[in-house]
């Protein structure tokens, strides 16, 4: 099957960092500050909200790799921008370059690489 997803697609998510979004509430660290792993998920979104209109009905992407560094804790109360470029097309897989910035710099940056999936498919065999 052909997937209409192309080189340099890119997409963006805003988030305000939330008390659920801290270290101490998600349970990664005991800093009142926007969490690693709340990034992560951030970054994951963006990339796969700016693919899945491209995709047929009953397809969709999983993430199978991620590789980010987390350069700057942000307070709660911030606004966080995540900006995500796909970079590469191989057949199915997926490879993004996406970058989080808060109202004072650039925060965290990352490679992920998402697989496309006949989403029927996927559950059943997960299933198994």
């Amino acid at each position: 099957m052909d997937f209409n997803v192309h080189e340099g697609t890119k997409g963006t998510m805003e988030l305000v960092v939330a008390d659920e979004h801290s270290a101490s509430k998600i349970g990664s660290g005991l800093a009142d500050v926007y969490a690693t792993p709340a990034m992560v998920a951030l970054m994951e979104n963006t990339a796969q909200t700016s693919i899945k209109d491209d995709l047929p009905e009953g397809y969709a992407t999983v993430g199978i790799e991620i590789n980010v560094k987390h350069i700057k804790a942000t307070p709660i109360g911030m606004k966080v921008k995540c900006e995500s470029i796909l970079k590469k097309v191989e057949g199915k897989k997926l490879l993004f370059e996406i970058e989080a910035f808060d109202e004072v710099g650039k925060i965290g940056e990352a490679t992920h690489y998402r697989y496309i999936i006949n989403s029927k498919d996927f559950m059943s065999k997960i299933q198994k």
